[in-house]
C-alpha cells in the first residue's frame, strides 16, 4: 500500500469518526427526550420567547386554565408508552371535543389559548403531553410521526369516553400541528370531522434541514442522512418518511391552515406547498405580521372567528364554503 494512499485512507476514518460525531451529537441534541435551551439562541425566536411567557393578568389564558377543573387522564401507546393528558368538561354536556397538540419542547397545558377558544365554543378539550414531553413516557421526541398514531389512540379514547356520535376536532400548533396533519392521513374515523394545522412544517426531513443551516451554517448533506440513521434505529423513523405533505395528500378530511406570514422558524413558504397538497375542503388563514406561533397573539379576533367558522361548518357537515374557497 502505497503511503499516499494510506494517508488518504487515514482522513477518510478521521473524517467518518468526526461525521458520526457529530450526527450522534444532533441526535441528542434535537431528538432525544432533554431540555432545549439551544432554542433561545435561534435567530427565528427573536421575541417568541417573550410573547408566549405566562402573562400575568387574571384575564390571560394561562390563568384562566388554572381556574377550570381539569381531570388528568392517560393512554398506552401502541409501543408500550404511558401517554398523559389533561382533560377539560364543557360546562353544559357537548359531544363535540377538540384534541389539542403542542408543540416541541411543550406540554398539552401550553395549549390554554386554544383551549380557552374550544372551551367558549361549549366543547369539551383534550391536551395530550406528547411522548418524550411533559408527563408522558418517553425517551424520544416523535416530531409528530410516532405521535399520529398516538392521537389515533386519543381519538379512539375520546370515542371510549363520549360515545359513537361524539365529534372531534384536531388543533396543532407548530410540532402539534404537523402531529395533526400527519395523523390526517391514517385512517381516522368519521367522528373525526376537522383539523385546524397552525404553522406546521412539511416534513421532518424540510425543519431539520433548514433548521442545520440557520442556526449552525451547516449544509443537509452528509449529516441529516446520517442522524436520521440513528433516528431510525434509535427512535424507529427516517426523517424523510416523518411527511406532513405526505400524509396530507391522503386525508379525507376538511383541514383550516393557519401560518404567520412573518414566520421563519416553521417557513411561511412551507404552508403553500401544504395547503396545496390537501384535497377540497381546505382553507388558508394567513396572518400578517405575526412570527412563528404567534399567529393568534398577533390577530385574536381574526383567529377565533376562522377557527370559529371553520369548526362551525365542520362540525354540521356544511363544507361548500371551503369547496369555493378551494376551488377559487
Amino acid at each position: 500500500m502505497s503511503k499516499t494512499l494510506l494517508i488518504g485512507l487515514c482522513i477518510l476514518a478521521v473524517l467518518a469518526v468526526v461525521l458520526t460525531a457529530a450526527a450522534f451529537y444532533m441526535f441528542g441534541l434535537g431528538i432525544r427526550r432533554s431540555s432545549k435551551e439551544f432554542l433561545q439562541s435561534s435567530p427565528d425566536l427573536a421575541g417568541h420567547m417573550e410573547e408566549i411567557a405566562v402573562d400575568p393578568s387574571p384575564a390571560s389564558a394561562d390563568n384562566w386554565l388554572a381556574r377550570q377543573t381539569l381531570e388528568q387522564v392517560s393512554i398506552q401507546s401502541a409501543d408500550g408508552l404511558r401517554l398523559n393528558g389533561w382533560y377539560l368538561e364543557a360546562e353544559r354536556p357537548s359531544d363535540v371535543t377538540a384534541l389539542l397538540a403542542h408543540g416541541y419542547s411543550g406540554q398539552g397545558r401550553d395549549m390554554a389559548s386554544f383551549a380557552q377558544i374550544h372551551h367558549e365554543l361549549g366543547y369539551n378539550v383534550l391536551m395530550p403531553d406528547n411522548r418524550g414531553h411533559g408527563q408522558s413516557e418517553g425517551e424520544y421526541i416523535g416530531f409528530g410521526w410516532t405521535d399520529r398514531l398516538d392521537y389515533v389512540n386519543w381519538v379512539r379514547y375520546i370515542l371510549q369516553r363520549s360515545g359513537e356520535n361524539a365529534r372531534i376536532l384536531l388543533h396543532g400548533v407548530s410540532m402539534g400541528g404537523a402531529t395533526v396533519l400527519m395523523a390526517s392521513g391514517e385512517r381516522l374515523p368519521e367522528q373525526v370531522k376537522g383539523i385546524i394545522a397552525d404553522c406546521s412544517y412539511t416534513s421532518v426531513k424540510d425543519i431539520l434541514s433548514y433548521q442545520l443551516k440557520r442556526m449552525f451554517k451547516l449544509p443537509a448533506f452528509p449529516l441529516i442522512p446520517l442522524t436520521s440513521l440513528i433516528c431510525k434505529l434509535k427512535a424507529g423513523y427516517f426523517f424523510g418518511e416523518a411527511s406532513a405533505l405526505r400524509q396530507v395528500k391522503r386525508t379525507e378530511k376538511p383541514i383550516l391552515f393557519i401560518h404567520g406570514e412573518a414566520d421563519t422558524f416553521v417557513p411561511f413558504f412551507m404552508v403553500h406547498g401544504l395547503y396545496k397538497a390537501a384535497p377540497a375542503g381546505k382553507d388558508l388563514f394567513m396572518v400578517p405580521r405575526a412570527g412563528h406561533g404567534l399567529a393568534f397573539m398577533t390577530d385574536k379576533d381574526g383567529y377565533r372567528s376562522r377557527v370559529t367558522d371553520f369548526a362551525k361548518q365542520c362540525l354540521e357537515e356544511k363544507q361548500k364554503v371551503l369547496q369555493a374557497r378551494s376551488e377559487a
